[in-house]
């Protein structure tokens, strides 16, 4: 029994939606970032939970490894099939299944993209607020635990997922959570599976909450002379309660990359990007305070954005900041960094990280959603050159070691997969051989996306 034996039964009651051809299958082993393509030996796309289970039942019987797929937007290689085997491709199934204005929740397919979602409740003035910039599938932003430049006001994925259905290793469909706002029941599954990156189970199905459509929205864009008074001016606004629902940092380096990507024409200074939400004069109050501060710390060159189109413009400048860093330097790979360190401590790591990056001479823009500590360095490297490589991935080790001897993470948002399954033990200690065990005891035969997140089976 095998890989080959488990692609014959599934071609059976598949057909043509199992997928053999190098286009595909190299598609699916590609990476958004540094990693080298790792393909599967075949793709499947399935339209029912009971088409997963019964996919599953079969790769259980063979022993045959099942990663699951949703855009192919995440970082750190979740995706990606380095034992090989089949990769699970939820694009069909993206239907919205029902929709709660009442008690705010939504149930949606996990093929499902957060602008999909979005555009179809708009009617009802809901929104899903988890925005990591790409236009991820929800079933994959819930295995990884998204969050992005909202999750300062409305939290991760972990605090907007109220249920799953899932299938597991056993091909078994389960559901976990309920409608409730909270429940007080037993073991939180749903808790355990989000985050899980595909290794418990995969996800066929999500009961997401919901949050009302802000009366009024303000964006402004303002320019510091150097980070350390952006960063300052981001912990003084966050102490001060101020409920800011985007603060977002890009330094000099980036400023000059979206500038000549995209003609942003902003001053070539570390700029801070916020949103702020809430009726009409909390959002002006909210505005002054937060205007008051960044006087106090040097900010200047406000640029207010009141009309919707405006506020597009600038997030889409900055969810286009990864591109255009990488159009900077034409045949580039990156190894994206996202610690996330306690907001007491973040001008002090983003200073660390920046005086780390220029002694080593790496190119290393730095972004990120620093109102709840998280911050990202695109370090940029040479693919043919392996010494060029072996350094940005030094680099990338010694800011884990600074987050976490700061009481932080080595990823704020991305995930772990391959590319940080070697940090877990620092971070966890004993913590990270009981996930281990806890993935043996849900899925005996390692056959859910084996090789990420947990410790190699002995």
């Amino acid at each position: 029994m095998g890989i080959q034996d488990a692609i014959g039964e599934l071609s059976s009651f598949l057909g043509q939606r199992l997928s053999l051809s190098k286009p595909d299958l190299d598609l699916h082993g590609a990476s958004e970032t540094h990693f080298p393509l790792t393909p599967p030996d075949a793709v499947a796309y399935p339209e029912t939970s009971e088409e997963v289970a019964q996919l599953i039942t079969i790769c259980a019987r063979h022993r045959c490894p099942v990663i699951g797929w949703g855009t192919g937007t995440s970082l750190e290689g979740q995706a990606q099939a380095p034992e090989g085997g089949v990769t699970v491709d939820f694009q069909r199934m993206n239907k919205i299944l029902e929709i709660s204005p009442e008690d705010m929740f939504v149930r949606v397919q996990p093929g499902v993209t957060r602008e999909a979602l979005n555009e179809e409740l708009r009617a009802t003035g809901l929104f899903f607020p988890v925005d990591p910039g790409a236009n991820a599938s929800l079933g994959g932003m819930a295995s990884t635990r998204a969050s992005g430049t909202t999750a300062v006001r409305y939290g991760t994925m972990r605090d907007n997922v109220l249920g799953l259905e899932v299938v597991t290793a056993k091909g078994e469909t389960l559901r976990t959570g309920t409608r409730a706002r909270k429940t007080s029941s037993g073991y939180d599954l749903t808790g355990l599976i989000v985050g899980s990156e595909g290794t418990l189970a995969l996800i066929t199905e999500l009961t997401l909450r919901l949050h009302g459509i802000p009366e009024a929205t303000s964006a402004a864009v303002c320019a510091f002379d150097d980070v350390p008074q952006a960063v300052e001016t981001v912990i003084a606004t966050v102490q001060m309660g101020v409920p800011v629902a985007r603060i977002e940092l890009v330094d000099v380096d980036s400023v000059k990359a979206v500038n000549a990507y995209a003609g942003s024409g902003l001053e070539e200074k570390p700029h801070l990007l916020l949103e702020f939400h809430g009726s009409e004069t909390s959002v002006a109050e909210q505005a002054e305070t937060f205007g008051q501060l960044a006087q106090e710390f040097g900010g200047s060159d406000f640029q207010w954005a009141a009309r919707a189109e405006d506020r597009t413009a600038l997030w889409s400048m900055r969810h286009n900041a990864y591109h255009a860093i990488l159009a900077s330097r034409p045949g580039v790979r990156s190894l994206v960094t996202d610690i996330c360190v306690p907001i007491s401590r973040l001008a002090e790591a983003v200073a660390a990280c920046r005086a780390d990056l220029d002694e080593a001479g790496i190119e290393g823009p730095i972004l990120g959603h620093v109102g709840d500590g998280n911050f990202h360095a695109i370090l940029l490297f040479d693919p043919e050159n392996a010494s060029e490589k072996a350094q940005v991935l030094e680099a990338s080790e010694r800011l884990v070691d600074l987050a976490l001897s700061m009481g932080g993470t080595a990823t704020g948002e991305h995930g772990i997969g391959i590319g940080k399954r070697r940090y877990m033990e620092r971070e966890h200690g004993a913590g990270w051989t009981m996930m281990g065990a806890i993935k043996a005891a849900l899925d005996p035969d390692n056959i859910m996306n084996p090789g990420k997140l947990v410790p190699p089976r002995n």
